[in-house]
């Protein structure tokens, strides 16, 4: 029997990947597969003449067996819902999870259907309706169920007070903007005494509403994608993440400030035409923005030996503590 030096992070092959998935799900023999990202998880496309699959690897570190189970079972229900999402596919066996042991351990796949159309980074109106409108048709089903298995919950605990804890060794060179980001945390904390937050509207959040994670078809119809961060918490908190494509999007340069928080109140208005929200949960979206950034950088960090030193090297730390207190000048008002 081969011994095999043990491993954190390894990539399976395409061209097995597509046997074992032509065979499971009796696909096309004509199906190609192909990885398109090695990230937070890794995404291979399946593609033949009439039809077009994404797979999904998970990374044990990241998401254990029963968190897989409760995003399988919150898409099972969106697209039972009518929500369009993509969502999974049942192998020969009725599976929607496969298992393959790794040489780091056991990883965990699901087979999604394609979302159709593609990424648009300018929204004009009609799309940014059409995305109110569909968002907030999103939290109707979100809002109103109970996942028998568990997902990540985003509070003050797993946001600030957890990655702050977990951050500080990283910041021991850097005590300006680790203090700058305690200080911030404390400010959002006063903050939301002010909030009526028994009135939040609460359910699972999708938590990475950038543009990247919805296509557009030809006509006009969205397919959200990636709930990999899919979790309990306000479910503002969508709009705080899609906010922030617009934040980045005026720091690159590609939109005016102006531009920006016009179109964000479009999309605003059209979300609360169904969904209407309390004058606290807009007065609260800066805020957890604040959040978002902070929980990200603890990402990073968690995963820093996954992705080497691309992310949270110390001119990348800086950068983010910078990018925060940018979000804090433009957004916040403590």
């Amino acid at each position: 029997m081969p011994h095999f030096f043990p491993a954190q992070y390894s990539t399976l092959s395409a061209a097995a990947l597509r046997d074992y998935l032509i065979e499971n799900y009796q696909l096309d023999q004509s199906t190609t597969c192909r990885l398109l990202i090695r990230n937070v998880s890794d995404t291979y496309v399946l593609e033949n003449l009439n039809h077009k699959y994404v797979f999904k690897i998970y990374r044990d570190a990241h998401r254990k067996r029963h968190e897989i189970e409760a995003e399988v079972e919150l898409l099972n229900i969106l697209h039972a819902n009518g929500n369009s999402v993509s969502y999974p596919i049942k192998d020969l066996e009725g599976k929607q999870i496969q298992q393959f042991n790794a040489i780091e351990g056991f990883r965990n796949g699901v087979l999604f259907t394609f979302a159709e159309g593609s990424v648009i980074l300018d929204l004009e109106d009609l799309h940014l309706i059409q995305l109110g409108h569909d968002m907030a048709k999103l939290h109707q089903s979100t809002s109103s169920i109970k996942l028998s298995n568990t997902r990540p919950i985003f509070n003050f605990e797993t946001t600030l007070f957890e990655p702050l804890k977990s951050l500080e060794p990283h910041f021991s060179e850097m005590k300006d903007e680790y203090a700058y980001l305690r200080n911030i945390a404390k400010k959002v904390i006063l903050k939301f005494e002010e909030f009526d937050t028994a009135a939040f509207s609460y359910g699972y959040c999708h938590y990475d509403f950038f543009p990247k994670n919805f296509h557009f078809n030809a006509q006009g119809k969205i397919t959200f994608f990636d709930f990999d961060f899919a979790g309990e918490g306000y479910l503002v908190n969508d709009l705080m993440s899609f906010l922030n494509h617009y934040f980045f999007h005026q720091q690159s340069n590609s939109i005016s400030r102006e531009q920006a928080e016009k179109d964000f109140a479009t999309f605003l208005a059209a979300y609360q035409e169904l969904r209407p929200l309390t004058d606290d949960e807009r007065k609260a979206i800066p805020y957890l923005g604040i959040t978002f950034h902070i929980f990200f950088l603890k990402f990073f960090y968690d995963h820093y030996d996954d992705w080497s030193n691309i992310f949270l090297t110390p001119r990348y730390t800086k950068h983010r503590v910078a990018l925060i207190k940018k979000w804090e000048e433009m957004y916040c008002n403590f």
